[in-house]
């Protein structure tokens, strides 16, 4: 199962009037977007970063899911490299990928030495969750090609497939220096009994596990057990995944006028606010493969974000959806 999931195929349907389309915006220039970028609101709000416990570093909330980035057709290709050029200029930095996402690796390096801007992101990928792991060290080094880089930001054994295999391998680069962080994923309710084993075993930088407004399942155990250990948090499918679209699920009810309170000018922002607002939460990985929901995404880093009374507001109008 992927990380993260291009949740906003319909948002022309469901987002109207809120964002501009990607033509709209010269490539590599924001200026005098009428969108939810505009000049007038989001680049005048504080940007919101939390710390990786391991090492203190900020890590701007809202990242970048890819396992839509597997294409080969000029159009996809261009709309891709909006996003990744347009991301750091809003602030954005996590672009979270995997082997197990086609060719994802390979297009994102590409995009990532066209554009140059290498040392304004943070670059994390996965193990493969198939295939032969007989050499580990090949397996891990092959990603480091397929980047086209010489250091991963964070490495991590994807969805627990050759852990034994590969995490003694992970904590070698580690400690030569290849990789600045390790870590180890799910997306599955089934396998958070391996998480919280994981957790509570293994030296982790990072973990990455589903959680949404629909999907709260990790913030009982999972997400207190990451904090009280001092382990980082990435949460993917944020906005509903293969569970069906947070979005589709709101249609084109109104945004409540107290969405205003965070900061919130879109169903997305506030829905991804809500999971950044939780105290174990790092950043989200939601996908994105076009620069209008670049735009709504970003925005949700920025400002204020749900206190505790909030979130309980929101999690009681999601009961009523």
């Amino acid at each position: 199962m992927p990380s993260s999931f291009d949740t906003r195929a319909s948002r022309r349907d469901i987002i109207k009037g809120g964002l501009a389309a990607g033509a709209g915006i010269a490539l590599g220039s924001l200026a005098g977007s009428s969108s939810a970028w505009g000049a007038e609101s989001a680049a005048s709000l504080p940007l919101i970063t939390k710390t990786i416990p391991a090492s203190g570093e900020k890590l701007p909330v809202i990242g970048l899911g890819t396992n839509q980035y597997s294409v080969t057709s000029a159009e996809d290709l261009a709309a891709r490299k909006e996003v990744l050029l347009n991301m750091p200029k809003m602030g954005g930095k996590l672009v979270d990928t995997a082997r197990g996402y086609g060719e994802a690796e390979v297009v994102i390096g590409q995009l990532v030495k066209e554009i140059g801007n290498r040392d304004k992101l943070f670059i994390a990928t996965k193990t493969p969750m198939r295939g032969d792991l007989s050499n580990p060290t090949a397996v891990l080094e092959e990603s480091f090609k397929r980047l086209q880089v010489d250091r991963i930001d964070l490495l991590q054994i994807h969805n627990f497939s050759g852990l034994n295999e590969l995490f003694p391998v992970l904590k070698e680069f580690k400690q030569a220096k290849k990789v600045r962080y390790i870590g180890v994923t799910t997306s599955t309710d089934d396998q958070y009994p391996q998480m919280k084993d994981a957790i509570a075993k293994l030296p982790l930088d990072f973990i990455q596990v589903d959680y949404s407004i629909d999907n709260r399942g990790a913030g009982d155990e999972i997400l207190p057990m990451a904090k009280d250990k001092g382990i980082a948090v990435l949460i993917n499918v944020p906005l509903g995944g293969r569970r069906g679209s947070v979005l589709a699920k709101v249609g084109d009810k109104p945004l409540p006028a107290w969405a205003a309170e965070v900061d919130a000018t879109s169903w997305a922002q506030l829905f991804l606010k809500y999971n950044i607002s939780h105290p174990a939460v790092t950043a989200v990985i939601p996908g994105t493969t076009k620069l209008a929901h670049l735009e709504d995404n970003q925005r949700a880093g920025r400002g204020r974000l749900p206190d505790a009374a909030m979130r309980k507001k929101l999690e009681e109008f999601w009961a009523t959806v």
